[in-house]
């Protein structure tokens, strides 16, 4: 049986196990900076526990029925924002363990980075953003949401007490801030590693692209499968980032990616058949913001502004809850 009185032992063995362990800039797990101190645990470090509260939200189950890229896909072998949170996730831990960063940080980070995304991926979020901004003159970014989801939402209110540095690297996976740890930085540049791979593999798989559309010269440079290319990108990036004190790709990798990334772009993520559910969804998620602008959901935490309480209950919506939302306040009813 573990005893209260095994807390300081487990800590201190932690701490001296990534003493030895872990490379100089590492961010250590103790001591645990959270918004609201708690007694550390006597079997698991503060990211261990941290990573725990986020497998076990509601959001992060909800994850499973969110669009990535091709909306409602028939086959069952699309990914949806929960196996893109995997893939990222496993991704990122190799890097930080071959750099000798914190892996339980870094697969908190990787696990809560996504959380706040709506149904629909891109679009959804787009959507979202031209309504909120139309009506209450404020924006939407999911990186930002999400970390609303964990501070906030979570756990009726109280939030998941996140440490600081889990945070941060949730905020800043994405947009114009910086990650402040190493690990936030891996899960930064990984998930763009990630969903560039597996969105081509979908897009390869719904008949959007054709193998021979991919760009020569990167496909030349990446490899010629996905797992080959993410090898190449995570080699590199360990390679770079060894040599560099930091997280950081090389010009000629990194740069190969970044072209990928605009390839994709131009012809799959703003593409015609990416865009083709585009009206429906846009008719469905603005006809569900207005309902709700003027009906006001339930405030899901005190105090919460008018667009808070339309974000949070629209934002926090699975794909097929939408439909099903939509479709009762649009369809009639059967006596």
């Amino acid at each position: 049986m573990v005893r209260a009185s095994d807390q300081p032992a487990f800590a201190a063995r932690v701490a001296e196990h990534e003493e030895r362990l872990l490379s100089p800039p590492a961010t250590r797990s103790y001591p645990a900076l959270r918004e609201r101190p708690e007694p550390d645990a006597a079997h698991r470090t503060p990211f261990q526990r941290d990573r725990d509260r986020i497998v076990h939200c509601k959001a992060f189950r909800r994850l499973k029925h969110k669009t990535q890229v091709f909306i409602a896909p028939e086959g069952d072998h699309y990914r949806t924002r929960l196996t893109h949170t995997l893939e990222a996730c496993g991704i990122a831990r190799n890097v930080a363990r071959a750099l000798g960063l914190n892996e339980d940080l870094t697969e908190a980070i990787g696990l809560g980075h996504d959380l706040g995304h709506p149904p629909f991926g891109h679009i959804g979020e787009t959507v979202l953003d031209d309504c909120l901004e139309e009506r209450y003159g404020v924006r939407f970014r999911h990186n930002v949401h999400s970390l609303r989801v964990v501070q906030r939402l979570e756990r009726d209110g109280a939030g998941l007490n996140l440490t600081e540095q889990v945070l941060d690297g949730i905020l800043n996976h994405t947009g114009p801030g910086r990650p402040a740890t190493l690990e936030g930085r891996i899960v930064r540049i990984v998930d763009r590693v990630a969903y560039i791979n597996h969105d081509i593999d979908d897009a390869l798989r719904a008949g959007v692209i054709a193998r021979d559309d991919l760009p020569a010269a990167e496909i030349a440079t990446l490899g010629g499968s996905g797992s080959e290319r993410i090898e190449t990108l995570v080699r590199d990036l360990i390679e770079c980032s060894s040599e560099a004190g930091d997280i950081v790709q090389g010009d000629a990798v990194g740069g190969a990616m970044l072209r990928l990334r605009k390839f994709m772009f131009d012809r799959v993520y703003l593409a015609a058949d990416a865009q083709r559910e585009r009206p429906r969804i846009e008719r469905l998620l603005r006809t569900l913001f207005e309902h709700y602008a003027e009906h006001l959901p339930a405030a899901a935490v005190p105090g919460a502004a008018d667009h808070e309480r339309v974000t949070d209950y629209l934002a926090g919506m699975t794909d097929r809850f939408a439909i099903r939302a939509f479709a009762d306040l649009t369809l009639p009813e059967g006596y």
